[in-house]
């Protein structure tokens, strides 16, 4: 396997160099999309993150701090300003006792319906490519995604076990 060097001292293979050009893609260009979500639901991108998280289903406190990489006690926070808002609801694990579900109310979806249909163009260094080299990334993207879908989550516990089932009947996974 070839490596690449991305900076002065770092050696990389081609998989992680072509995984780093992604998240820089998808880092430098989703800016204006991100102003978009936060001027269309007033919300800071991070509550509107948590209600697109929501969409797949109810989750514990603690599903959604590890599906967004955040602590419990943020998401506890941030599950309060929505609540009050009216967009999410909490009710009591159907199987844990000590633990509430989190799920989405009829606004909720409809603040995720909105934001799902706020304009997302792509950069222009996608559009000008040539029709063969486009096709041919799509086609590769393609192949990297559907596997990642069928990829169970980090760990074992339900949203991993979720996650894969939903993988496996072609839900949408943010």
């Amino acid at each position: 396997m070839s490596r690449i060097a991305r900076r002065a001292g770092a050696v990389h293979t081609e998989a992680e160099a072509a995984w780093r050009l992604l998240v820089e893609l998808v880092m430098e260009t989703r800016g204006e999309w991100r102003r978009k979500v936060t001027e269309a639901t007033g919300l800071p991108f991070s509550r509107a993150r948590a209600l697109w998280r929501l969409e797949r289903g109810p989750l514990s406190l603690a599903e959604l701090a590890h599906d967004m990489s955040i602590d419990a006690p943020a998401a506890t926070v941030l599950i309060n300003a929505l609540e009050s808002r009216g967009l999410v609801k909490r009710k009591a694990h159907p199987t844990d006792r000590r633990a509430k579900q989190v799920s989405l109310t009829p606004a909720g979806q409809r603040m995720v319906e909105a934001v799902a249909n706020i304009t997302d163009r792509p950069p222009s260094s996608l559009t000008d490519l040539p029709p063969a080299e486009l096709a041919a990334l799509h086609r590769t993207l393609g192949k990297i995604v559907s596997p990642a879908r069928l990829a169970p989550a980090q760990g074992t516990g339900t949203t991993a076990r979720r996650r894969a089932a939903q993988a496996r009947r072609g839900s949408r996974i943010a």
